[in-house]
C-alpha cells in the first residue's frame, strides 16, 4: 500500500492540464517527504502528501477513502 493522500478540493472531476507545484520539505523533517499543490485555472484543486504517515495524525488516515471511482475523462495519476 502506498503510503500517500490526495485531498480533492473540488468535486468536479481532475481533468487533464492542471498544473502541479512540488513544495519544499521543510529543512528539519529531512525524510522524504513531498507535497504537490495541483492548480486549475486559477484554483487550487488538489493536494497531495507523501510519507503522509510521517506528517499526517493516524486519526484522520484511519478516515481515508480509496481513491474515487475513475469518472468519464478524469485523469487518474491521484494516489
Amino acid at each position: 500500500m502506498a503510503d500517500a493522500v490526495y485531498v480533492y478540493l473540488t468535486g468536479e472531476p481532475l481533468l487533464p492540464g492542471r498544473d502541479s507545484v512540488v513544495c519544499d520539505e521543510p529543512e528539519s523533517r529531512g525524510n522524504g517527504l513531498t507535497v504537490v499543490m495541483d492548480w486549475k485555472a486559477g484554483k487550487l484543486v488538489g493536494v497531495e502528501v507523501l510519507a503522509a504517515s510521517s506528517v499526517l495524525h493516524a486519526d484522520l488516515l484511519a478516515q481515508a477513502q480509496p481513491p474515487r471511482a475513475r469518472q468519464a475523462g478524469a485523469d487518474q495519476t491521484e494516489t
